[in-house]
């Protein structure tokens, strides 16, 4: 009786020293080809879902080029949930745990050669989910130094986008007045710059989540008296890339 095995020869050895996540990861980007592949000039016509899947599989595959765009995610924050537990199993010691939940209005900002301004694409809507902690909690999948990493709802991948992280008690305390400003013509952004923004794959080991997610070491909240008046300085800037 011959055995099933394929021949040691056809057997690839870099697919057979890949980890489960890895494996996950090359899964969920091969269901985002058709929309990660499609030119930049064609980003206008897709829909949010679709610009969504554009952009988690161009900063996994096409990072270099991607980074040449300049490309900042932004977060209009739409409702805000504080909470907090008293005597959380998760901490571990039954302390007290708060969480800031988020609603928001995703945007992604590209710079194209040839044009003066940034050209704005919706993405979708989403949430961030924060931990307000002196340090990540044990069990947020973060690695010591990173913020957050960026998700998707996997039932309809990615469709909405959500963050998940921490904050320090400092920086809550400079932002919950904002969130709850009830004046309509203030608002609250969590902005993502393309130099904070890094894959969760093989070779970028200061940056973990889960499978085909996106590391985030740093975030940047910016409250706002009057939407008009944003205004975008930071193409003028020098850039540290990390």
């Amino acid at each position: 009786m011959q055995s099933s095995s394929p021949p040691q020869s056809a057997i690839d050895p870099e697919t057979q020293e890949l980890s489960l996540h890895e494996r996950q990861r090359r899964d969920v980007l091969q269901s985002l080809v058709y929309a990660g592949q499609r030119p930049v000039a064609e980003l206008a016509e897709m829909s949010d879902a679709e610009r969504c899947k554009w952009l988690f599989w161009n900063l996994h595959e096409n990072l270099d080029e991607l980074r040449l765009m300049e490309p900042t995610l932004s977060a209009k924050v739409t409702g805000a949930q504080f909470t907090v537990v008293d005597g959380s199993r998760l901490l571990g010691d039954g302390g007290m745990e708060k969480r800031l939940d988020l609603s928001c209005r995703w945007s992604l900002a590209l710079s194209y050669p040839g044009y003066d301004e940034e050209i704005v694409h919706a993405i979708g809507d989403g949430w961030i989910n924060l931990v307000i902690a002196d340090q990540a909690p044990a069990y947020l999948t973060v690695h010591e130094g990173q913020k957050a990493y960026l998700d998707a709802d996997h039932s309809t991948y990615p469709n909405q986008i959500y963050l998940e992280g921490w904050i320090t008690p400092g920086v809550w305390q400079e932002m919950g007045s904002h969130l709850s400003n009830p004046n309509p013509t203030c608002r609250t952004d969590v902005v993502l710059l393309d130099n904070v923004l890094f894959p969760v794959k093989k070779g970028f080991d200061f940056v973990q989540g889960p499978p085909a997610s996106i590391g985030v070491v740093t975030m940047e909240f910016r409250a706002f008296s009057h939407p008009t008046e944003r205004r975008t300085s930071r193409r003028a800037q020098t850039r540290t890339r990390s």
